[in-house]
C-alpha cells in the first residue's frame, strides 16, 4: 500500500533538486534537459552506508516507482500533446516529402551502422540486431522540449523535425516488431509484419485525416448556422484532456508509442484554438509532471555497469556511431532545405533518449541482452540526449541567415 508521507517527502525532494538543477542550467545558458537528467542519474548513483539515495527516498520501492513512472508518462504526453497544438497540421504538410526523407534515411543508415559496427565487434547477430534498433527512433519527446525551450518550436526546421520524428517512431515499431519477433522464436512472418506496418500507418493517417477534415467541417456548419455558440458550453482544459488521453490510449492499445497519439491529439485540437485555448491551462500540468521523465531517464542508468572488460569504449563507439550515422541520413534527407536548415534537422534527431532505452528493456527482459550491452545502449541514449540540446543550439548558432529565418520567432532564439 502507498504511503503518501513518503511520497509527499519524495515529491519535496524531486521538485527541489529538478528547480535547483534547472536554475544553475539556465544560469551557465546550459540546456535545463541536461540538468534534470544528472540529478537522476545522481540519486541512482550516488550511495550513504552502502545504500544508494534511490533507496533511501524509498522510490525503490515497487508502490512508489510505479507511481513515478506513471508522474514520468503523463509528462512526455503533456509535452507532446502541447507540442501538438503548436503544430498545424497544415505547416507540417509544408514539410511532408521532407520528413519522409528525413525519416527513412535517419533509419536506415542508423539501422545499418549499428548492425555493422557490433557484428565487427563479434556479438551474436541476434545482439546486434538489437543494439541496431536501439539506434533507430529519435526521442521526440527530447527535441520537441530542447525546441520549445529555444523558441524556435513555430519554424519550418522544427516542423520537419516532429514530422520525421512521428514517421521515424512508424518505422522504428515495424523494426522492433520483427526483431522482437525472432528472439522469441515466432520468425516475425511477412504477414505479422505487414500487420503491425498497416495498422501504424492507418492509425497515423486516421488521425491526421480527420485533423484535415475539420476546418472544412467548421466552415460549412458555420456557413449554415448550426453548432452556433455550442463551443461556449465546453470548458477549453476538460475538453483538451479527454482529446490528449483518448488518442493516446488509442496510439498504445494499438502497441504505438503513447506519446505519438498525444503528438497528433494535440495537431487535431490545434484546429480548435480560436474557440477552446488550452495552451496556458495546460502549461502549469506540463511544468509539474514533464520534470519527472527526464529525472526517470536518469534513474535507470547503472554506472556500475560500464566499468570493465572494456564495457566504457564500446559504449563511445556505439554513441559516435548512433550520432554520425542518424546525422548523415537526417541530413541527406533534408538536404534540399539548404545547408543550414538542414544542419539543424539532422542535429534535432539525434536523441534517442526514452526510446533507444525502450527497445533495450525489451532485450534485456527476453534475455537477448547481457547487463554490460544493456549498460551500453542506456549509455549511448543518454549521451546521445545530454549532447543533442548542445548540438542542436552549435547548428542554430551556425545557421548564417537564422534573422530572416526565424522572424517570428521568440526574442529568447535571438540571444543564442
Amino acid at each position: 500500500m502507498v504511503n503518501l508521507e513518503v511520497v509527499l517527502i519524495e515529491l519535496f525532494v524531486l521538485i527541489l533538486l529538478a528547480m535547483i538543477a534547472s536554475m544553475i542550467c539556465k544560469r551557465f545558458e546550459v540546456p535545463v534537459i541536461v540538468g534534470v537528467v544528472l540529478v537522476g542519474i545522481a540519486i541512482s548513483n550516488i550511495t550513504i552506508n552502502g545504500q544508494s539515495l534511490y533507496s533511501l527516498l524509498q522510490l525503490s520501492q515497487e508502490e512508489n516507482s510505479a507511481i513515478f513512472q506513471v508522474f514520468a508518462e503523463l509528462g512526455v504526453i503533456f509535452l507532446l500533446f502541447i507540442v501538438g497544438l503548436e503544430t498545424p497540421l497544415s505547416e507540417l504538410r509544408k514539410v511532408g516529402k521532407v520528413a519522409a526523407m528525413v525519416a527513412v534515411l535517419g533509419v536506415v543508415i542508423p539501422f545499418i551502422g549499428g548492425l555493422v559496427l557490433m557484428l565487427i565487434l563479434q556479438y551474436d547477430v541476434l545482439e546486434s540486431l538489437f543494439i541496431a534498433s536501439a539506434l533507430v527512433a529519435t526521442s521526440v519527446g527530447i527535441t520537441a522540449y530542447v525546441l520549445k525551450d529555444m523558441g524556435i518550436i513555430e519554424t519550418i526546421e522544427a516542423k520537419a523535425i516532429l514530422g520525421a520524428a512521428v514517421i521515424d517512431d512508424v518505422l522504428g515499431l515495424i523494426i522492433l516488431s520483427m526483431v522482437s519477433g525472432i528472439a522469441e522464436g515466432s520468425g516475425a512472418s511477412l504477414l505479422d509484419i505487414a500487420a503491425v506496418a498497416i495498422l501504424a500507418v492507418a492509425f497515423v493517417l486516421m488521425v491526421m485525416f480527420v485533423t484535415y477534415l475539420i476546418p472544412k467541417s467548421r466552415s460549412k456548419m458555420k456557413e449554415s448556422g448550426r453548432g452556433k455558440g455550442f463551443h461556449k458550453h465546453i470548458t477549453p482544459l476538460p475538453f483538451a484532456l479527454i482529446v490528449c488521453f483518448g488518442i493516446s490510449a488509442l496510439a498504445s492499445f494499438l502497441s504505438l508509442a503513447a506519446i505519438i497519439g498525444a503528438f497528433l491529439a494535440g495537431m487535431l485540437f490545434a484546429e480548435f484554438k480560436d474557440i477552446w485555448p488550452a495552451e496556458e491551462k495546460l502549461e502549469p500540468i506540463k511544468e509539474f509532471l514533464v520534470p519527472f521523465f527526464f529525472l526517470q531517464i536518469g534513474f535507470m542508468v547503472n554506472l556500475g555497469a560500464l566499468t570493465g572488460g572494456g564495457v566504457l569504449l564500446i559504449a563511445v563507439l556505439l554513441t559516435l556511431v548512433a550520432i554520425v550515422t542518424k546525422w548523415g541520413g537526417a541530413w541527406l534527407g533534408a538536404r534540399s532545405m539548404g545547408r543550414g536548415s538542414a544542419n539543424i534537422v539532422a542535429m534535432g534527431m539525434i536523441p534517442r533518449g526514452e526510446v533507444g532505452i525502450i527497445v533495450a528493456s525489451i532485450g534485456l527482459m527476453t534475455g537477448v541482452l547481457t547487463d554490460s550491452l544493456y549498460a551500453m545502449v542506456i549509455f549511448m541514449a543518454l549521451a546521445t540526449t545530454i549532447v543533442a540540446p548542445f548540438l542542436i543550439r552549435w547548428a542554430v548558432k551556425r545557421r548564417g541567415e537564422w534573422k530572416g529565418a526565424f522572424k517570428g520567432a521568440p526574442n529568447k532564439f535571438k540571444e543564442l
